[in-house]
């Protein structure tokens, strides 16, 4: 029998995650979701369907296998409905253990203009390197495995903006995933102002940082 002594405590820190990003307006209603991956990698936590991330309680996670096996259904809940991405990137990438998938509105607004959010500041250039923009499935649906893990086949993207839908935000824990959910809001917000602005003075464009680090600039520099 799988050992899953960490359950308690993956349940736990997604309930935190999960109260953080309602907190900070990042998702509201029962909508978006997040997961994490168990120490012994073959099943994962994941929040129900028609849950509130301000809802989640140890009685109503789910648990389920990276074969798509449900092994829980706390409260007779259902996984996710996008549990099958989440699954998918688990398996294509052992160096990601969390995902946070939620629907912020100013990169969501940037995501439904068809316009890719700009790493525009040292911050995502060092956190982030680039957040694609991924389109709607091709009958106009919402994204699924299909159009998220060709994207994330490359091991380098840690974050990714849906088209008409929401972000993702991938890493080694649930904390670093949300930082990513947190630094895609704030540039998109970012973003918003910067352009209005450059509209405002008649410009057309501003330059961008090449580094996201002063050692890097340094290294560069020789």
């Amino acid at each position: 029998m799988t050992d899953h002594s960490d359950l308690h405590d993956k349940m736990d820190a997604l309930i935190a995650i999960a109260r953080r990003c309602f907190d900070r307006g990042l998702q509201t209603n029962a909508g978006g979701n997040l997961s994490v991956r168990l120490d012994a990698r073959d099943a994962i936590v994941i929040k129900p369907s028609g849950v509130g991330f301000a809802e989640c309680t140890r009685e109503n996670l789910q648990v389920v296998g990276l074969d798509g096996t449900i092994a829980t259904t706390g409260g007779g809940l259902k996984p996710s409905k996008d549990l099958d991405f989440h699954l998918d990137l688990y398996r294509i990438r052992d160096d990601i253990n969390a995902i946070v998938h939620c629907h912020s509105p100013w990169a969501t607004g940037y995501a439904s203009a068809g316009v890719e959010i700009p790493c525009l500041t040292v911050q995502t250039i060092e956190k982030i390197g680039r957040m694609p923009l991924i389109p709607l499935s091709p009958n106009g649906g919402p994204q699924t495995e299909v159009e998220i893990s060709p994207v994330f086949r490359d091991p380098s993207i840690r974050a990714a903006v849906l088209a008409n839908h929401g972000t993702i935000g991938v890493g080694p824990t649930l904390m670093a995933a949300q930082y990513l959910a947190e630094i895609i809001e704030e540039t998109a917000q970012i973003a918003y102002v910067r352009d209005t602005l450059i509209a405002a003075r008649g410009r057309s464009a501003a330059e961008l940082p090449r580094f996201g680090t002063a050692a890097g600039a340094r290294a560069a520099a020789g």
